[in-house]
């Protein structure tokens, strides 16, 4: 399949997630090319406006059902505002998977961390969709996430069912509550201190950068090593094969080496040397 390669798909669902942000279901026209796609965790797409040009939107539905994919999408620019305006029915294109996944093999057995904040739980719901399918192969899950305000909570409902498994616990907080919050006030890292998790576990991590690196060093205190840590990276992609140099950080593209790395391998970007 050649990288380049953009495949038509039908929009078969749109749900509002807040405001000026959509989660799309589609489904590819091609049966030959919906029996053929896999993608894993962590990975995104290039989402194609007909006539208008393309945007890097990670994959948020189930590995486990390639057949049906979902994007979430924020509005936030040319491309994304054309978006906005997509329905059931209509036409778009697709071209991917690209990128690494989260470590999934790497995490069996262990207790999982996944800390978020802002938009950043959205890389993740795949991978939390991939462990509970396979939940017996996993340890304690542990869901951390911080907003700036209560209205910025994506997929209510999914934390709510997230609370409610077993072997699972969901950590939400909030920068300014409202009198709807009954969760915790603060930034993200503060929820560090009610984690029970041994230094064995594995952390998967995506938000801004400014609460990665915080949230990387606080981590490493607590005993988790920097190659426990992985984190999914945000630049601007163009061409998602390595080609563009948009997204290159030093000797990385991170569309085609990442977006998720280890802390490890990119904690200079933070200016921390770490363990």
């Amino acid at each position: 399949m050649t990288p380049y390669a953009i495949h038509p798909a039908r929009i078969t669902g749109r749900r509002p997630e807040a405001e000026g942000i959509y989660t799309f279901t589609m489904r590819f026209l091609d049966p030959e090319m919906r029996r053929s796609y896999r993608f894993r965790a962590g990975q995104f797409n290039m989402l194609y406006a007909f006539g208008v040009g393309e945007a890097p939107i990670s994959i948020v539905s189930d590995p486990a059902e390639p057949e049906i994919l979902e994007h979430t999408v924020r509005i936030a620019g040319r491309i994304t505002g054309l978006m906005a305006g997509w329905k059931d029915g209509d036409i778009v294109g697709v071209r991917g998977p690209y990128g690494n996944g989260w470590p999934v093999e790497e995490a069996r057995g262990r207790d999982v961390v996944i800390v978020t904040g802002g938009l950043g739980c959205a890389p993740v719901v795949a991978l939390i969709n991939f462990i509970f399918r396979r939940r017996t192969e996993y340890g304690e899950l542990h869901i951390l996430h911080g907003v700036k305000t209560p209205n910025d909570l994506l997929y209510r409902e999914r934390f709510d069912a997230w609370r409610r498994a077993p072997r699972t616990k969901v950590y939400l907080t909030t920068d300014r509550p409202d009198k709807s919050w009954h969760d915790k006030t603060g930034v993200v890292t503060e929820l560090f201190d009610e984690l029970t998790t041994p230094p064995s576990a594995i952390v998967m991590m995506c938000g801004p950068e400014v609460m990665m690196r915080f949230a990387a060093h606080s981590l490493l205190q607590r005993g988790i090593g920097a190659d426990d840590i992985y984190l999914s990276m945000e630049r601007r992609m163009e061409c998602a094969v390595g080609l563009c140099g948009h997204c290159q950080y030093r000797e990385h593209f991170v569309c085609k080496d990442g977006p998720v790395f280890s802390y490890s391998s990119v904690k200079e970007l933070f200016g921390q040397s770490g363990r």
